[in-house]
């Protein structure tokens, strides 16, 4: 079954282009012309990715995406942000609001086809491979389940990825364009902040009041998964 697509856009000519080389492709492709619109389909059809304009009539992309990140039923939804907005204070309020990745009007769609395909390859199950533990928290990864000290855990498509990535190789520290390489794929161009910004969510999603900080951030180098 191809893989379904949500398209926000509230811009006609950029909507119709975008279903015909999304359909291309063989996705399944739904539209919505705004926010609110948006969350009933993806209510009553939950699709596989979010393609999601952030300047929209009724309720902003930005909103949409905190609704989408506030559900149970769609916490996990991959979501990239579309935006003509190039400030890099506003790729990153992208970004914490929830979106997994961002692109800038005008893009070429060869290159949004990339971040798409990369996304649902980081949000899908991969079968039989076991568990993986540091200290407290456990991911089972058959299950796609993370838990610290029992208690369930929520993560996005790309903090799972990013912990995934850190889990099988405790301790160990990865520079910003390593975690890039190994989250993202060499074949996709995404700014050093993204590793940043995906980071504080991943810490705020695995650490609890009181508990350790598991992610250690070495100056000048990277990151690991390790305590002090």
């Amino acid at each position: 079954m191809s893989p379904s697509i949500l398209v926000v856009e509230d811009e006609a000519a950029l909507l119709t282009l975008l279903r015909y080389n999304l359909e291309k492709q063989g996705f399944t492709v739904d539209e919505a012309t705004d926010g609110q619109e948006a969350l009933l389909r993806i209510a009553e059809n939950k699709p596989d990715l979010v393609l999601l304009d952030w300047m929209l009539p009724s309720l902003s992309g930005i909103e949409v995406c905190r609704q989408i990140r506030r559900r149970p039923a769609t916490r996990d939804l991959p979501v990239i942000m579309v935006t003509a907005r190039t400030e890099d204070a506003d790729a990153v309020r992208a970004l914490d609001t929830g979106a997994d990745d961002y692109i800038a009007k005008p893009f070429a769609v060869d290159a949004l086809l990339a971040r798409i395909r990369a996304l649902l390859r980081r949000a899908a199950t991969v079968p039989d491979k076991g568990t993986l533990a540091f200290g407290d928290l456990s991911m089972d990864q058959d299950a796609h389940r993370v838990t610290r000290a029992g208690r369930a855990l929520h993560l996005g498509p790309t903090e799972y990825r990013l912990l995934e990535h850190f889990l099988a190789h405790p301790r160990r520290v990865f520079s910003r364009e390593q975690l890039l390489d190994a989250v993202w794929g060499r074949d996709i161009h995404v700014e050093l902040r993204t590793v940043d910004v995906h980071i504080r969510r991943l810490r705020k999603a695995i650490n609890g009041e009181g508990e350790a900080d598991l992610i250690r951030t070495v100056r000048s180098a990277g990151y690991a998964l390790d305590v002090d």
